[in-house]
């Protein structure tokens, strides 16, 4: 595994659910229509952190701060051979939720049941994964109070 770090990706849990976005339908991106969470492209020399959380401000809306972030973990990147990326989890609060909205990528947000993104056969493959690693260390979370049903823009069809 290399060690120029090229992306993260953050999932934002609440309950026992957690935040994704359905990607666009296009052909030239990865994972076209498939369940993702926020993260990208590292944007000049920003580390890790301001990376998960800058792209979750353009794609939620949300400011976290890095204190917010209970786990993360290095991976191989899935693109580059020598690249390394990372995947951050963080809580969200009620506070967090009605500052939520859709950013300029994706069709529609969802808060997801952890249950179903870990078998949805739409959810990027990669990120169940990582997802799967997190909930090793935090077992009983996906029994945890859930938040409401989506009151904010109408679920994805």
């Amino acid at each position: 595994m290399g060690e120029t770090f090229r992306g993260a990706k953050i999932a934002i849990v609440h309950g026992a659910r957690v935040l994704v976005f359905l990607r666009d339908d296009f052909t030239h991106i990865p994972f076209p229509a498939h369940w993702d969470f926020a993260g990208g492209g590292r944007e000049g020399d920003e580390t890790p952190e301001h990376c998960a959380l800058r792209e979750l401000h353009e794609e939620f809306g949300l400011r976290l701060t890095s204190e917010r972030i209970v786990w993360r973990k290095i991976y191989a990147d899935t693109e580059e051979d020598e690249a390394v990326s990372y995947f951050m989890v963080a809580f969200a609060d009620a506070r967090d939720l009605a500052d939520l909205r859709l950013g300029d990528e994706g069709q529609c947000w969802d808060w997801m049941p952890v249950e179903s993104f870990l078998t949805h056969p739409s959810a990027v493959p990669y990120l169940q994964v990582r997802l799967s690693d997190f909930l090793r260390e935090r077992p009983g979370l996906t029994t945890a109070k859930s938040p409401p049903a989506q009151p904010y823009p109408p679920p994805c069809d």
